[in-house]
C-alpha cells in the first residue's frame, strides 16, 4: 500500500476531524483528502498543520455533486464516508436528509466503482438498530442479534437504508477488475469536546443559572468518546487492508462503544460539567408515557398545520424514546474482528471534555462582560 491516499467525506465535522488527525500518523500514507460542503477558517488552520506530515488535500463541494465527488474518488486507495445530517427533531425537509444521507452515499458508491476505489468504510448509528420502544430493555446487544429501527422517522430510516446499500456493495466489481471491499462501523452516542448535542445543553443550562434539564432519566446508554470511535474507523481501514483479516471483515457491521459508565443522558452531561458547578433539575418530571402521547399530539398539531404552516414541535415521539431507552452494545466483535481497544479511557475522555466545558463557561462570562460594558 506503499503511497496510497485515503479519502474522508464530512471532514470538518465532530468525527471526520478526528479522523484526519489520526490517519496523519499512519505510515504509507501519501496523501488525505478531506471532503466537506465547508472548512471553517480555524479548522483549515489546524489542518494546514498537518501538512509537515502528510499530504492534505481539502476538498470543498457537495456531496451530491457527481463530477465533484467522482474526481475526489480518482486514484484513491480507501474511502472513510461519515458525511451525513443528523436530524433527531424532524427539523430539517425529508428530502434534504434522504438525499445526503441515502443518495450522497449511493453516489460515492458509484464513483468508487468508477474510480476502483477497493476499501469503503461507513460510519453509521445504532439508530438503525432502535430503540423501537421505551419500554424494551436492550443490554449488551451484540450483532448477531440484528436489530432494526421500525421508525419511519428521517435519521434513523436514512441511515439505515445507506448502510443497507454499503453493506450490499461489498464484492462489487471495480473498473480495473479489483473488487470493492465494504464494512459499516454504529458508534453509540458519541461525547466529546466539540460535540454539537453537549454544546447546545451546556448553552441552554448556562441561560439557565448552570441548571441541566433533566428529559433522559429513564434512559441507560452506553456513551463512547469521539476519539475512541475515529481510533475504531483507522482499526477497520487497516483490517481491510490486511489479506488475512479482510475476510472476516467484508461486508460485515460493528458496535462501536468504549469503556464509559452506562449511565443515562442527563447523567452523561452531569458527570462532563459539574467541574464548573453545574447542576441537575431537581423538579418532578412527567411520566414516559404521558411525554409519549405528548410527543404524539404535537405531531399531529404539527401535521395539520403543515399546508399552511410549518409548525416544528420541541419533542416528538422518536426522541422520547431515544431519551429514555434502555439500549446498550457490546464492543465484543469489533475487539475480536478488528483489534479495537479504547485510545481513551474514561477519566481522559471525561478530563479532556470537561477541559472543553470549561471553555464554553469562560466564552460564555466574555460574553455577559461584553454586553454589561
Amino acid at each position: 500500500m506503499a503511497g496510497w491516499s485515503c479519502l474522508v467525506t464530512g471532514a470538518g465535522g465532530f468525527l471526520g476531524q478526528r479522523i484526519v488527525h489520526l490517519l496523519a500518523e499512519e505510515k504509507e500514507l501519501q496523501e488525505i483528502r478531506a471532503l466537506d460542503k465547508v472548512f471553517r477558517p480555524k479548522l483549515r488552520e489546524e489542518f494546514s498543520k498537518l501538512q509537515s506530515k502528510v499530504k492534505l488535500t481539502l476538498l470543498e463541494g457537495d456531496i451530491l455533486d457527481e463530477q465533484f465527488v467522482r474526481r475526489a474518488c480518482q486514484g484513491a486507495a480507501a474511502v472513510i464516508h461519515t458525511a451525513s445530517v443528523i436530524d433527531v427533531l424532524n427539523a430539517i425537509p425529508r428530502e434534504v436528509v434522504m438525499n445526503v444521507n441515502l443518495k450522497g452515499t449511493q453516489i460515492l458508491l458509484e464513483a468508487c466503482a468508477q474510480a476502483s476505489v477497493p476499501i469503503f468504510i461507513y460510519t453509521s448509528t445504532i439508530e438503525v438498530a432502535g430503540p423501537n420502544s421505551y419500554r424494551d430493555i436492550i443490554q449488551n446487544a451484540r450483532e448477531e442479534e440484528h436489530l432494526e429501527t421500525t421508525w419511519s422517522a428521517t435519521y434513523p430510516y436514512s441511515k439505515k437504508l445507506a448502510e443497507r446499500a454499503v453493506l450490499a456493495a461489498n464484492g462489487w466489481a471495480l473498473k480495473n477488475g479489483g473488487t470493492l471491499y465494504t464494512c459499516a462501523l454504529r458508534p453509540t452516542y458519541i461525547y466529546g469536546e466539540g460535540s454539537p448535542f453537549l454544546y447546545g445543553y451546556i448553552h441552554q443550562a448556562l441561560k439557565n443559572n448552570g441548571i441541566l434539564s433533566q428529559n433522559s432519566k429513564f434512559s441507560i446508554a452506553n456513551p463512547v468518546y469521539v476519539g475512541n470511535v475515529a481510533w475504531a474507523h483507522i482499526l477497520a481501514l487497516r483490517a481491510l487492508q490486511d489479506p488475512e483479516k479482510a475476510p472476516n471483515i467484508q461486508g460485515q457491521f460493528y458496535y462501536i462503544s468504549d469503556d464509559t459508565p452506562h449511565q443515562s443522558y442527563d447523567h452523561l452531561n452531569y458527570h462532563l460539567s459539574k467541574e464548573w458547578g453545574f447542576c441537575l433539575d431537581s423538579r418532578m418530571s412527567l411520566p414516559i408515557w404521558l411525554t409519549y402521547w405528548l410527543g404524539f399530539l404535537l405531531e399531529i398539531v404539527s401535521f395539520l398545520l403543515s399546508p399552511f404552516y410549518r409548525y416544528q414541535p420541541p419533542f416528538n415521539r422518536h426522541l422520547v424514546t431515544l431519551r429514555n431507552s434502555v439500549f446498550t452494545f457490546s464492543y465484543k466483535k469489533a475487539q475480536q474482528d478488528l483489534g479495537y481497544e479504547p485510545l481513551f479511557s474514561w477519566e481522559k475522555a471525561k478530563q479532556k471534555t470537561t477541559e472543553w466545558v470549561g471553555t464554553l463557561v469562560e466564552q460564555h462570562k466574555q460574553g455577559l462582560k461584553t454586553k454589561t460594558h
